[in-house]
């Protein structure tokens, strides 16, 4: 990654069809590639919870290849800064249930 001035963090919330198609595996592949940090886990409503930290270009790019899987139909998303996390090193699914 960049300067540690560039380096951001956002909680995202996704909304559409993004359970049970592959999309926290292709989030920790994505991410992966892309030198991103955070968590990704499947939430009880349907929605799908990312933590994600790094550049916002790298964040943004993260995204895009995500609303280009194959039956992951991303509707809208809920988005807010988070403060900075210092010691983390990867991207991983949260195995919240």
């Amino acid at each position: 990654m960049k300067n540690a001035d560039s380096i951001i963090r956002k909680d995202i919330i996704f909304h559409g069809r993004v359970q049970g198609v592959g999309f926290r595996y292709y989030s920790v592949q994505g991410a992966t590639a892309l030198g991103l940090t955070g968590t990704v886990e499947n939430l009880y409503d349907g929605t799908v919870h990312m933590e994600v930290q790094g550049t916002e270009e790298a964040i943004d790019r993260l995204i895009i290849f995500l609303q280009q899987r194959r039956y992951v139909v991303i509707d809208s998303m809920d988005v807010r800064s988070l403060p900075v996390v210092e010691g983390e090193y990867s991207f991983r699914e949260n195995d919240s249930w």
